[in-house]
């Protein structure tokens, strides 16, 4: 599976955008069964999850930070992952990562349960 993230760039604070994350595979249907996830990171800190959701679509999880401001969603059909980010701040500044779990389960929250990687989008907020 190789996914390939797209959609940052700058933006004032207030802001909304939408990233996106478009997946490939030999087998032609890369998210069957797979969780979702954004993680992104920031200069100087570590990668942190931002959202995720499970392979059917029915659940999803965020961050306590973005909940409320950020949706995750998906479209099998495209094999595409979006993360819309809405009232950015200057603390959403950082490279977002889309990845994907694989055939296994965990939380979506974990970092361990990703085993495939985008190479991130930037976005920048500005004040």
């Amino acid at each position: 599976v190789q996914l390939q993230a797209s959609g940052g760039g700058l933006v004032q604070a207030g802001d909304s955008l939408r990233i996106s994350c478009a997946a490939s595979s030999a087998s032609g249907d890369a998210f069957n069964g797979f969780a979702i996830g954004w993680f992104r990171q920031a200069p100087g800190k570590d990668r942190e999850f931002v959202a995720g959701i499970s392979w059917n679509g029915g659940t999803a999880y965020y961050r306590d930070t973005v909940r409320g401001r950020f949706v995750i969603s998906k479209d099998n059909a495209k094999q595409a992952l979006y993360l819309d980010l809405n009232r950015l701040n200057l603390d959403d500044t950082a490279i977002y990562f889309c990845a994907a779990s694989g055939p296994r389960m965990g939380p979506l929250n974990s970092r361990a349960l990703y085993i495939y990687w985008g190479q991130g989008t930037l976005v920048t907020v500005s004040s």
